[in-house]
């Protein structure tokens, strides 16, 4: 799954960090523009698996990325509701 923060984040650089350690198979990147500068300039932000996560503060969107690859993880993506399989290893798997 890919993970994508947004170099005008305060703090992006401490949540890619913690995620390369902790996911070290994660596609994870530091990008120039995720395209949601509203939200960005309200909150932390991360595209996760194309979704939008944010956070109160930096410990806040580290926690929903988390919790957004494992809801995403294990056989496949959740489809409605529904685990579509993909038959690729999670980087959760460990």
């Amino acid at each position: 799954m890919k993970v994508r923060l947004c170099e005008n984040n305060t703090g992006k650089s401490r949540v890619y960090r913690r995620l390369q350690e902790e996911f070290p198979d994660l596609d994870a990147k530091i990008k120039k523009c995720l395209g949601q500068c509203g939200s960005c300039a309200e909150q932390p932000i991360a595209m996760v698996g194309g979704k939008k996560v944010k956070g109160k503060d930096v410990d806040d969107l580290y926690r929903n990325i988390v919790t957004a690859l494992r809801e995403g993880a294990g056989t496949g993506e959740k489809k409605n509701g529904r685990e579509k399989k993909k038959g690729k290893k999670s980087v959760l798997d460990k």
